[in-house]
């Protein structure tokens, strides 16, 4: 009876083991438990951003680095879909009156991830909240095809007039100033987003950490390390969590390419960028997935400060630099040289391609250029050029670019140019302010008609930060806005990317496109050719 006994006290001392250790892994597995309690694998997503976000507040962090992730977190009245057109977002339907101007939206029963019901108002308060003079949001620009919106913005108005209006809890009225073809791309933005009511005003840096973060879309903040990563999980309150394949994804925050392709071939991330070094052999081995994104690298110069104050100093330096040179030996993944700022891609009232048809506007040539400079010079009396410096955001790929830009132009004007770098976010800051006299770039379209990129460029923008202003461009953009004749609104939209390149205040370089590799099994990753990186059909087996 004791040997029995011994054999029992030893079977349960060895079952309490095994469930204590089983207990001790808890949470560190990659398993999850479903509805019959079978062990099922997390499908966990590794990322990079890149770097430190500027802003997970909707109408401030106006870039990628910002808005590729922000996208997943929270979601519009409507989200762009796998065939990147608008479609049903947190509104499931909306009416548009005879007149195109007055649409009116009808909002789905949802919940923000604190459980609070996504209200009419949310989006009433949001879009209100953006264009407040005094938060002074880049973004706000892009919402004054609303009536009054312009007008609050500028001061010159009052929020009452601004006229977005929350109907009911679940209906939401906007008036705009012009019937506009694009205004339900343009609302697809991150800029546009919602924003808890009840939670701002309880806390308005609720943006700031994962713990006081609320979203609305496919993922959640749960982890926000701004130094080194943050973490999404998927989020159970969103309309449509059934879409949602992935359970969590985690995001590094690494700036340097090969760095980053090496995390890819050690297992740690699961899609890479393609280092230049690499660039010939990974798209050799077919390996490269290439997606088409509106957009392009560019400089700006301050005609605020010395030398660039002078047109034809500008113009000197624009055509010394040689693109198709940048693009086959610096980038190396099959970009388009720039010669112009509105991308490919983009068509007019007739069918044609806006680039095409407006064709290269300020292209590379070094006899030319020289003149110029001569000219410039002899225009202030200039001797000798005051010193130039070039600033860029610390990455290794701007380095190399502003290198192959420094040489480009001592070779071919003789003239010497210091590179200067900083962090993103106090690079972002000062250039807004023109802090600086010669300085990288970059622009993505937010919604897919080229006045998006050329109004970026009259007097005052947010997004100028060249200190240029024309007279006659503003006013070919502020007619274009306002012009319900299409024909006539692109011979506007033309005649003004041909002032803009002749005026030089910047120097476009490449369009960009999105080269890149993902590990086996991950499918789904979607990047809108206007509009922001998409996890939501996301998947990883």
């Amino acid at each position: 009876m004791k040997k029995v006994w011994s054999l029992l006290m030893v079977a349960m001392l060895v079952f309490v083991m095994a469930a204590c250790t089983a207990n001790e892994k808890a949470g560190t597995t990659d398993k999850k438990e479903d509805g019959d309690s079978k062990g099922t694998t997390k499908k966990v997503l590794n990322l990079n951003n890149g770097d430190v976000p500027t802003s997970f507040d909707p109408p401030k962090g106006f870039d990628s680095i910002s808005y590729n992730a922000l996208n997943n977190l929270m979601e519009g009245l409507l989200r762009l879909d796998e065939k990147h057109n608008p479609s049903p977002g947190i509104a499931e339907k909306w009416d548009v009156s005879e007149d195109g101007k007055v649409y009116t939206f009808h909002l789905r029963d949802t919940k923000w991830s604190n459980g609070d019901p996504v209200t009419a108002g949310d989006f009433e308060y949001a879009w209100k909240r953006m264009l407040n003079p005094k938060a002074a949001y880049p973004t706000a620009f892009l919402a004054y095809f609303i009536k009054g919106a312009e007008e609050y913005n500028a001061g010159k108005g009052k929020i009452e007039d601004v006229a977005v209006k929350a109907v009911d809890e679940k209906t939401l009225e906007v008036t705009l100033v012009q019937p506009q073809a694009y205004f339900l791309s343009v609302i697809t933005n991150p800029a546009f987003f919602p924003v808890n009511e009840k939670v701002d005003k309880a806390n308005s840096e609720w943006f700031n950490s994962a713990e006081t973060f609320v979203s609305n879309g496919p993922f959640v903040l749960t982890e926000w390390d701004k130094a080194s990563h943050f973490k999404y999980e998927k989020n159970k309150q969103y309309w449509d969590a059934d879409t949602v394949k992935l359970d969590e994804v985690n995001w590094a925050i690494v700036n340097d390419k090969n760095t980053e392709y090496q995390m890819f071939q050690n297992g740690e991330l699961d899609k890479t960028d393609v280092p230049a070094e690499l660039a010939d052999q990974l798209y050799k081995e077919g390996k490269v997935q290439v997606d088409e994104q509106g957009g392009l690298y560019f400089y700006r110069l301050n005609v605020n400060q010395e030398p660039f104050q002078n047109k034809n100093i500008r113009k000197a330096f624009a055509m010394a630099i040689n693109q198709q040179e940048i693009v086959d030996f610096v980038s190396k993944n099959k970009e388009k040289p720039a010669y112009g700022f509105v991308s490919y891609g983009l068509q007019d009232n007739s069918g044609k391609d806006f680039r095409e048809t407006n064709g290269d506007l300020l292209k590379t040539d070094i006899e030319e250029a020289k003149k110029l400079l001569k000219k410039g010079m002899e225009e202030e009396g200039y001797k000798t050029l005051p010193p130039v410096t070039l600033t860029y955001s610390t990455s290794p790929v701007h380095q190399k670019y502003a290198e192959t830009v420094q040489q480009m132009l001592k070779q071919n004007l003789g003239v010497d140019v210091k590179l200067a770098n900083m962090e993103f976010n106090v690079f972002a800051e000062q250039q807004k302010a023109l802090k600086f006299q010669f300085s990288r770039s970059s622009f993505l379209m937010d919604y897919a008609d080229p006045v998006n990129a050329l109004e970026s460029f009259q007097t005052g923008h947010s997004m100028n930060r060249t200190g240029w202003t024309n007279p006659k461009y503003d006013e070919l953009i502020k007619k274009a806005k306002l012009e319900g004749d299409e024909a006539k609104r692109f011979a506007m939209l033309y005649e003004a990317e041909k002032i803009l390149m002749d005026e030089a205040p910047i120097i476009p370089i490449n369009f960009y496109n999105l080269p890149y590799i993902l590990a086996d099994g991950v499918t789904g990753i979607l990047y809108h050719p206007v509009g922001y990186l998409e996890l939501k059909w996301a998947d990883k087996k």
